[in-house]
């Protein structure tokens, strides 16, 4: 095994290569004036090009002339720690510490516990305030799909800095603001009261501690997404050189709901003297974690309740329009006070808990508090008592149960690429987070766009759930059940939304919250120029073809013919009757149109100097209202006479509105042009280029080219400037078969490459806005075998939150919908899973640096657990059943693990 030794010196990083302890090959690299992360990524990716071949490294310690030399580092954020972490992941190999190293006497087992350790752990060293730490507090969100919390320590409150927050799924209010001389109705997902605080002060000083005023000299903070436990480890100095250190731990409890538990040990390092403890039970908090959002109404509850006794606290607040109840109820406990040393005082919307005890040097003080959360809104479980939480070992041994059973249906497992691995165990994790099968069945409540883990889009659901519910349709699938049961029940407040614009049917609405109401802003805020401008999104009415692709998807892979009867299909109908009243006819085409809509390509609102919103014939739209006719008349096969009079009665669907619906699926209009590029919407073709390496060079960042453009004074609409795919997402959805199918159904003929030169036609003109776009692209890329170019753009999207490729949009939560869209396009484009037919396809099509990987799914009713490998296909079936391999059919029997090679 051949590994690397890297010793940093104040201006150079000498490298040996080493095979056994025989030195082959050495190179030393300098540097001036060490930058973090700046000179590392360098350095890594010299040695990238000279080391390929080595299978791990080990990093020397940091001579403290490296400080003195290098201005721009300090100890605390560039320790030996954080290099070894930055170098690993653009190495993507294990790297040890040279004490690791010693202590072990077989290197090639301590490599692989260390890859090991770095799939399954999240870690953060060091302190930046702003928007690099709100993005940390972000992906170290902890949750169970009711609460989230984001990943501050306990001793952080709301500031500019850092953002501690409590979210509750489904939890919204709305308020009033005013905005550019208008008064504007913005629902808000709400920020709810902050339990998590606890800090400390020493005897002889007057300072509470903190990361702005005291002097901090290490913060790691760790996430083992195994398990969903947050660590925190902070060696912190007050004014008066008091040095202390902290461990905090926090979980979510992921078995019961409702409770949340904080272990808070202190150890004081160079004193004896007496401490006292405060932790709080704060209403004081409200909405800031959106920066361009802070002008607008922010404190959304009020204080109905405040209790405090012994060491016990209860708060309840009300939301200020929506009505919603939520209770709070806190016990804290440690090995250094009794309940009844506990002082509390309350004021109007705070309680404070203090204890003060005589701490020894070097010796450890441990507290706990027990945190219980409830909410109205989640009815059957605000009616019913609490099991309240015993201890945090108890409550911790409860959750890791949990989270043990959800990794065992959901993890995918790869050889080959520690990074890979390592991402997808992070997107996994947080989908959890966001909706968890232990605790969504309580809940009435879809997965927002940003998690339980910010408030960026106020919390609103929109249609990344044609993203994210794949992910629970093959792998949980009561759960994705309950998420298009959210949709059902405010099937009535799509019907009112419907008719209000003039149409018939059922128009979800593009941003949704509590009851179903269209949420979508009017006015939106360009940063770039501080304007305030008229947002068109809500013509995106596709939001409704995702809501009916899902239902589809959720019946075609689960069989659940009962949902259909007494769900599905309603939805489906109210669905396709919308688009049947949205359709127009052109008695000179002799075609059917759309118009009036926005596709998910958000940059075009409308024609270039139109005083009107919208456009014509958008591709995807009319392609996916095609597919739902088509499939509408399958879905209401399963129906008997008696259930489908049922059905119509209460719809109002008559048969003649049905034969309108056959009619439009044979003659909707689509614009093609000579070379078989499908116009993303009519008149597409005469916008005008945009110079991209202009714009580039002028700019660096493009993504926000709509902002750019406007800040220019000029408009998206003018330019063929994609945010993200558009007419290509349509092959996301579908197989090129079923699409050929509606083309030819359509009576349109396109070249037999019309998708690989769509793709790269669009490709040439989308700036990526969106993290989703990268994503979408990647998948296409592969299945028209652009390898490099798939793997160049599924890396982009697996790296996008983790390291904010976007420049500050991880901040404001994690983005669920590319987080699903990665696991999904690595089950179904890499391991090759086709879940659309009736039986399960595999077309195997690993990364070239992947062995192999590892996963479970379930399809129609059977449950699979596959490793796929380059050569093999490893099949295990809950059933006798019969799946198809690179378009050979396979007989599986049950219970037995099979091998078929190909």
């Amino acid at each position: 095994m051949k590994f690397l030794s890297l010793t940093i010196t104040k201006n150079t990083l000498h490298i040996q290569e080493k095979e056994q302890q025989n030195l082959i090959a050495e190179q030393t690299f300098t540097f001036s004036d060490f930058e973090f992360p700046k000179t590392v990524d360098a350095l890594a990716n010299q040695i990238k090009e000279q080391f390929s071949a080595a299978n791990g490294a080990i990093f020397n310690d940091i001579p403290t002339d490296f400080y003195t030399e290098n201005t721009k580092v300090t100890p605390l954020n560039v320790n030996v720690e954080n290099l070894i972490k930055q170098f690993s992941e653009i190495l993507n190999l294990p790297i040890l510490t040279s004490f690791e190293a010693n202590a072990t006497s077989d290197l090639i087992a301590a490599f692989k516990k260390k890859a090991e350790y770095l799939t399954w752990n999240l870690d953060y060293f060091g302190y930046t305030p702003g928007k690099e730490e709100y993005s940390t507090e972000s992906l170290l969100t902890i949750g169970n799909g009711f609460m989230g919390l984001r990943g501050t320590i306990p001793e952080m409150t709301l500031t500019k800095d850092h953002y501690p927050a409590t979210y509750i799924a489904g939890l919204y209010n709305e308020e009033q603001s005013e905005v550019a001389g208008q008064i504007v109705e913005n629902e808000d997902f709400v920020n709810t009261p902050n339990n998590q605080y606890i800090n400390i002060q020493v005897a002889g000083t007057d300072e509470w501690l903190s990361l702005e005023q005291s002097t901090l000299h290490y913060l790691h903070r760790n996430l083992d997404l195994k398990s969903g436990l947050f660590t925190s480890h902070m060696i912190i100095e007050d004014s008066k050189q008091h040095q202390i250190k902290i461990t905090a731990q926090k979980i979510v409890n992921m078995a019961q709901m409702n409770n949340y538990c904080i272990k808070y040990s202190i150890t004081p390092l160079n004193f004896s003297k007496s401490i006292t403890v405060k932790t709080a039970t704060d209403g004081s908090v409200y909405n800031f974690n959106v920066e361009r959002y802070r002008n607008l109404t922010a404190k959304h509850f009020h204080v109905t309740q405040l209790i405090a006794d012994k060491n016990k606290t209860m708060i309840e607040v009300q939301t200020n329009q929506s009505n919603i109840t939520i209770q709070q109820n806190t016990t804290i406990t440690g090995d250094f006070f009794e309940a009844n040393v506990v002082k509390n005082s309350i004021s109007e919307e705070l309680i404070e808990q203090k204890i003060t005890f005589n701490a020894k040097q070097n010796n450890t003080y441990a507290m706990e508090k027990q945190v219980q959360v409830k909410t109205s809104i989640a009815e059957k479980n605000w009616a019913s008592p609490s099991v309240p939480a015993i201890s945090f070992e108890t409550e911790f041994s409860e959750s890791k149960k949990a989270w043990a059973a959800l990794w065992k249906k959901a993890d995918i497992q790869v050889t080959g690429d520690l990074m890979s691995q390592k991402l997808l165990r992070i997107h996994t994790y947080h989908l959890f987070v966001s909706a968890s099968p232990f605790n969504n069945n309580e809940l009435d409540v879809s997965v927002t766009a940003r998690g339980l883990h910010g408030e960026a889009y106020r919390g609103h659901i929109f249609w990344d759930e044609i993203f994210i519910l794949p992910f629970y349709i093959i792998h949980f699938p009561e759960t994705a059940k309950q998420l298009l049961m959210y949709r059902y029940n405010r099937l009535g407040k799509a019907k009112e939304n419907a008719k209000e614009n003039h149409y018939e049917g059922a128009m979800y609405p593009w941003q949704s919250g509590l009851d179903g109401s269209e949420d979508t802003q009017k006015l939106h805020l360009n940063p770039l120029n501080g304007e305030w401008g008229e947002d068109h999104s809500i013509l995106q009415r596709h939001v409704s073809l995702a809501i009916a692709y899902n239902i589809w998807m959720y019946w075609n892979n689960s069989n659940d013919d009962q949902f259909i009867k007494e769900y599905g299909a309603e939805m489906l109908l109210e669905i396709a009757n919308f688009w049947r009243s949205a359709t127009t006819f052109d008695p000179i085409s002799n075609r059917y149109s759309i118009d009036k809509v926005m596709g998910p390509d958000e940059f075009h609102e409308g024609y270039p100097n139109c005083s009107e919103s919208g456009l014509k014939n958008n591709a995807y739209t009319n392609l996916m209202v095609v597919w739902l006719f088509e499939e509408l008349e399958n879905i209401l096969s399963l129906l008997n006479t008696q259930e489908r009079d049922i059905l119509f009665n209460k719809t109002g669907i008559t048969k003649e509105n049905l034969e309108q619906m056959n009619d439009m699926r044979k003659r909707l209009s689509i614009e093609i042009n000579e070379d078989g590029i499908i116009a993303q919407y009519e008149g597409y073709f005469n916008l005008k280029e945009i110079d991209w390496a202009q714009a580039k060079a002028k700019y660096g960042n493009i993504y926000r080219m709509d902002r750019i453009l406007k800040a220019e004074g000029r408009s998206p609409d003018e330019y063929k400037v994609s945010k993200q795919a558009d007419t290509l997402m349509l092959f996301y959805n579908l197989n090129k078969e079923k699409i050929d199918e509606i083309f030819e159904e359509l009576g349109y003929t396109l070249p037999t490459d019309y998708l690989e030169k769509n793709l790269l036609y669009y490709l040439n003109r989308t700036s990526h806005g969106s993290t989703l776009s990268r994503i979408v692209h990647a998948q296409l890329a592969e299945e028209v075998a652009f390898h490099d170019l798939s793997w160049e753009l599924y890396q982009e999207a697996l790296y996008s939150d983790y390291r904010d490729i976007q420049g500050g949009t991880t901040a404001e939560g994690i983005h669920t919908g590319v987080m699903a869209a990665t696991i999904y396009v690595t089950l179904t484009t890499y391991a090759g899973i086709d879940i659309k037919k009736k039986n399960l396809m595999i077309q195997p099509n690993l990364p070239k640096n992947w062995t192999d990987m590892t996963f479970t799914v379930e399809h129609k009713g059977i449950h699979y657990q596959l490793t796929i490998s380059n050569h093999s296909v490893q099949i295990y079936a809950s059933q006798d059943t019969m799946i198809i391999i690179k378009n050979q059919p396979y007989h599986i029997q049950a219970d037995t693990k099979t091998t078929i090679p190909y």
